[in-house]
């Protein structure tokens, strides 16, 4: 058993809904989520599936208006992440946890310089333990934060604009925001999104030297179940905002237990060839309307009665393996 002492972050019946003209969609249901201190967490499910809203959860950064947490509980070093002040919570962002957005279009500003930008993240960053910071030692810190992400002449990037850059390159930038200093937590929302695979390797050898040389635990958000077999200690499987399956990367891909699962699994293409895969037939169900039981229900060739009542618990199986679903108990 792991030390309680060893998790940093521990997400615990978290649910959220977001406010529209019919109601509230009810995303994410009793969401439950633990890191390790320099474990590597990947967080698998088909788009649309409450990913991105669960860490979003955790840096509290969901629309305010249009969201709302109607329970649960993000405890991050033993303190509650939802009941923080705006001081802890700025505090937290800068120096404990960061996060790689999926779209780095819309997470850099157009009409700023990219040396701006970085520069800003290391200045407030460095601001909170040095009373002076020096424009040169932002500068040298923030060419140098782009040449690790393997960014060709720093210098000259540093006066670019966002819109100068190709896709590729203003990802890298976002990825060099997020390592420009020292995280307990780093959060990669499909970092290798408008990569080329020769990047994209790069930036996850360089995302897999950041665990192994802080000791950062990483939180990796990927469609990729390949990149995420390689890169990961653990995996949680979500499907409709709810945790299906959770368990060591080695066992999960062993042996998958829940359908979603393994629908997840036959679904990857082979390279032997062999046909197209029967993949998963439907689609996630409306948030505003959600079934009352088990969510992927509608989907599942196992379904019974009871799974259209009420909502399985995840079910320890094994060590670190747990699974939602009643055909474990039939």
């Amino acid at each position: 058993m792991e030390l309680e002492e060893r998790v940093l972050l521990n997400i615990k019946d978290l649910h959220v809904w977001y406010r529209v003209y019919g109601g509230y969609l009810k995303v994410l249901k009793g969401v439950y989520f633990k890191v390790r201190e320099g474990e590597r967490v990947g967080l698998v499910g088909e788009a649309g599936c409450g990913k991105t809203t669960t860490m979003k959860s955790i840096l509290q950064i969901l629309p305010p208006k249009d969201s709302k947490i109607p329970q649960g509980e993000i405890i991050y070093k033993g303190k509650d992440i939802l009941k923080m002040s705006f001081g802890e919570l700025q505090r937290l962002r800068s120096k404990e946890i960061a996060m790689i957005f999926q779209d780095p279009t819309a997470a850099l500003n157009p009409v700023f310089t990219v040396g701006v930008q970085l520069g800003d993240v290391i200045k407030y960053s460095i601001a909170l333990e040095e009373k002076k910071v020096k424009r040169e030692k932002v500068k040298a810190l923030s060419a140098r934060a782009l040449k690790e992400v393997y960014l060709p002449d720093p210098e000259r990037i540093l006066t670019n604009y966002p819109f100068q850059l190709s896709g590729g390159m203003r990802q890298r930038v976002c990825i060099a925001m997020s390592i420009s200093s020292s995280r307990n937590l780093l959060i990669a929302d499909e970092p290798g999104t408008s990569l080329d695979v020769t990047i994209q390797d790069q930036i996850l050898r360089l995302l897999r030297e950041i665990v192994e040389k802080q000791g950062t635990s990483i939180i990796l958000i990927t469609h990729s179940l390949g990149v995420a077999r390689e890169m990961t200690d653990r995996i949680y499987v979500m499907y409709a905002g709810t945790i299906v399956e959770s368990a060591r990367t080695v066992d999960l891909f062993k042996n998958p237990v829940h359908p979603y699962t393994r629908g997840l699994l036959a679904s990857v293409p082979k390279i032997s060839g062999g046909g197209i895969s029967k993949g998963i037939w439907g689609r996630i169900p409306d948030y505003l309307n959600p079934p009352k039981g088990c969510r992927f229900q509608p989907r599942c060739d196992f379904s019974t009665p009871h799974c259209e009542e009420e909502p399985p618990k995840l079910v320890e199986i094994e060590k670190d393996h747990f699974v939602a679903c009643f055909l474990i108990k039939e």
